[in-house]
């Protein structure tokens, strides 16, 4: 059994690749998943390449079997859990009379359902690192639109805000745990994601992955005593 072992969805590209990258350079066996096979194992390999301790399982954060998979798989090999990265995320951008049911529910699935499943089926390791070392750490990838709801990106919004809910209520849960929950809001960050912005926000003027990265390298750091919540990522000059 590895010292500290993390599990990290979407985590083939952008954000979610930084973010398992900073945990393996800190000593972290990894479990990482994502849907597309053949990016994700590319990204494992990467990893791997750099000398970190990584499986990788591919999986669709929108049906109940593949969050149960890679949490099994993750149990399996390394047989603890001190971070859980809930990264994997979807937005379908439509007019309110414009919705597709399928849309609707893609969004609702991989951005809150899955976040809910995670903690569901990872909470038993969560609590044994927490009766260990009292820093148990789950990050959730809420978003600046969770805090300031857009048109057309309504639906996107909904569920973000929502992510910044549920972990308030995990921390009112699950701190007396030791198990610490922080939701991440950024703005846009410069990755593939953001692409249909980028004619209206030049890259060189959003967020980097290495910003989100130097709030998780805060976050390994802090005492058991102290507990972040959530933590915003704006542009300058961006309003809320």
């Amino acid at each position: 059994m590895p010292d500290r072992a993390a599990i990290v969805t979407g985590a083939s590209r952008g954000i979610g690749f930084a973010l398992a990258e900073t945990l393996a350079q800190e000593g972290y066996a990894l479990t990482i998943t994502a849907r597309r096979p053949d990016t994700l194992e590319q990204t494992a390999e990467r990893l791997r390449g750099q000398g970190h301790e990584v499986q990788h399982v591919a999986a669709n954060m929108a049906e109940e079997e593949g969050v149960r998979e890679v949490v099994a798989r993750h149990r399996e090999r390394f047989g603890r859990l001190d971070v859980l990265v809930n990264n994997a995320g979807v937005g379908i951008g439509a007019a309110a009379g414009e919705h597709q049911t399928k849309h609707v529910d893609m969004q609702i699935d991989v951005n809150l359902r899955a976040i809910i499943l995670f903690y569901r089926e990872c909470l038993d390791m969560l609590k044994a690192a927490g009766s260990e070392h009292r820093s148990a750490l789950v990050v959730n990838l809420a978003s600046m639109a969770g805090k300031s709801p857009q048109p057309w990106l309504s639906v996107y919004s909904a569920t973000k805000a929502a992510v910044v809910a549920y972990t308030q209520a995990m921390n009112k849960e699950l701190s007396s745990d030791g198990i610490k929950s922080v939701a991440f809001a950024p703005g846009f960050v410069d990755t593939d994601m953001a692409e249909f912005i980028k004619g209206q926000i030049p890259a060189e003027e959003m967020l980097r992955t290495s910003d989100i990265t130097e709030a998780l390298h805060f976050l390994l750091r802090v005492s058991p005593a102290c507990l972040v919540p959530e933590i915003m990522f704006q542009r300058p000059g961006e309003a809320i």
